[in-house]
């Protein structure tokens, strides 16, 4: 066995908090899942219909996270985190029981997340992953948003790019390589919001869980939580977070580059859509190899096309 192999958690773990958005409490489990049945959410607050699939056809809401919705209407709410840590990880199959209708936010970043399914442990099959390949480029553009993704030989590039008026976050740009680089600055980077949007969120319905406990907030040239930053890039770092886990929602893991300005939850669900409206922009790949020496795929594995 590989990491060319399927992967699932060793055992069920456990977590609870607070729904950033509902401001409800939330407990959650994760259990182990046999190969190929996919990262599977179901909400055991519910007696029936409460299965959903994090699809990006499903994906119901994308302002300010992600939700998905099953066709009974039922929902899990701000899953990008917890999906970015899974493919981080290389966590192929998993269930995901919420016993709300949103994941808790925990710290704002996905680093919780990680740690404890690191902790646990992740087991091996001896079935070979499948993979999603870019054949073309499809972009985006949407005033001064873009979104592009395009073939790549070995990797999964994201590059983001933010540009606010407020002095303190201003332009930052950041490109990371989901499959050889060091994400520990990805996964530990935290949701952030200006002071000035707090009032137009809870407009919204939204936030009510929000605090400098989960997010950081920015006013003027200040932020206000305690301990600063956790690195320079944190803000793009965050965007390229939720990018990680909104991508996941095609079920694979995806060899491509994506180049993204400005965008967020709702952009990329509309390029993953662009994608997978023509068949020809993509092939659904199943890994045939023993050794993985620098990334996911390397050229001299044989790669057979099974779309």
């Amino acid at each position: 066995m590989s990491i060319l192999t399927q992967s699932t958690i060793a055992n069920k773990v456990s977590l609870s908090g607070i729904g950033v958005h509902t401001g409800e409490f939330v407990n959650l489990n994760i259990l182990p899942s046999s190969p190929n049945s996919g990262i599977i959410f179901k909400r055991i607050d519910l007696q029936k219909n409460n299965i959903i699939v994090p699809n990006f056809e499903n994906v119901s809401e994308a302002t300010l996270c992600t939700t998905i919705s099953n066709e009974y209407g039922v929902k899990v709410s701000t899953i990008e985190h917890l999906m970015a840590a899974f493919l981080g990880l290389g966590i192929d199959n998993a269930i995901v029981e919420v016993d709300s209708q949103e994941v808790p936010i925990l710290d704002g970043s996905a680093i919780n997340f990680v740690n404890i399914l690191k902790k646990n442990g992740i087991k091996k099959s001896d079935v070979p992953i499948k993979l999603i390949k870019i054949n073309n480029k499809v972009e985006i553009e949407d005033g001064n948003k873009y979104i592009s993704i395009e073939k790549s030989n070995t990797a999964l590039e994201i590059e983001f790019e933010i540009n606010y008026k407020n002095q303190l976050i201003k332009n930052q740009k950041n490109k990371v390589n989901v499959f050889e680089h060091n994400l520990d600055d990805i996964f530990n980077s935290r949701t952030f919001c200006l002071y000035e949007d707090i009032e137009k969120l809870k407009k919204l319905g939204l936030g009510k869980g929000g605090s400098l406990e989960n997010a950081i907030v920015v006013k003027d040239d200040k932020i206000l939580n305690e301990e600063g930053l956790r690195n320079k890039n944190e803000f793009v770092n965050h965007k390229i977070l939720d990018c990680m886990g909104d991508l996941y929602l095609v079920g694979y893991r995806i060899i491509g580059s994506l180049k993204c300005v400005h965008g967020g939850h709702s952009l990329t669900n509309k390029l993953l859509r662009k994608v997978f409206s023509d068949n020809r922009n993509y092939s659904l790949l199943e890994i045939k190899g023993k050794n993985l020496p620098h990334s996911l795929i390397n050229n001299r594995h044989n790669l057979k096309s099974i779309a």
